[in-house]
């Protein structure tokens, strides 16, 4: 409902006084839509909140990838954190960057929030950052396939009983198959150039 009323027209200036006429205001009748009541818009305070849970604010806003990037970054860290093999320097290090990261999460995720936003009205906060892609509902064909490939080794410990002591010495191949995954598209970009 909108509740924007016209307000009462002003007296026509004449020509010879000098003074342009006054410009019009739209109004709700001459079709424009109104941005609050759109269904597809995200509260940024919302997201903000949200994100005290690391990675749920961006999920919130529709960037899947990130908030699932965030989610595991302070997973991996407060694991870190939790073995006895750190120095004290080493855990002071991590401990400072887990609660920058956390609040940068959560500035992130009001920040996405009020581009959408702003996206979504037709507003152009003029060129989007390039690590600023839009949000879309696909998903992603290596985080699915990891997702099955890590449900399928807890489904069969769970159903079979089979033994997970062998991630104990092969955990770090997850680091390195990650790693070439974000490396491999640099070399195809460069061979294709």
């Amino acid at each position: 409902m909108n509740t924007y009323e016209e307000p009462a027209a002003a007296p026509a200036y004449e020509a010879s006084q000098g003074r342009p006429e006054p410009c019009a205001r739209p109004s709700a009748a001459s079709g424009r839509r109104d941005f609050f009541d759109d269904p597809r818009r995200k509260s940024p305070i919302l997201a903000l909140v949200l994100s005290a849970m690391p990675g749920l604010g961006q999920v919130y806003v529709g960037y899947y990838q990130q908030g699932f990037t965030n989610v595991l970054v302070v997973a991996s860290v407060i694991a870190l954190l939790n073995f006895t093999l750190l120095s004290d320097g080493g855990a002071a290090f991590f401990g400072l960057f887990l609660a920058f990261y956390w609040l940068y999460n959560m500035v992130d995720a009001w920040r996405r929030a009020v581009f959408y936003n702003n996206a979504l009205a037709g507003i152009a906060p003029g060129t989007l950052p390039s690590d600023f892609p839009a949000a879309s509902g696909r998903g992603s064909l290596a985080g699915g396939a990891a997702l099955v490939v890590v449900g399928l080794v807890l489904l069969s410990n769970t159903l079979f009983g089979m033994s997970l002591a062998w991630l104990e010495q092969w955990w770090p191949v997850a680091f390195i198959v990650a790693g070439a995954w974000l490396i491999f598209p640099h070399f195809t970009a460069k061979a294709k150039a």
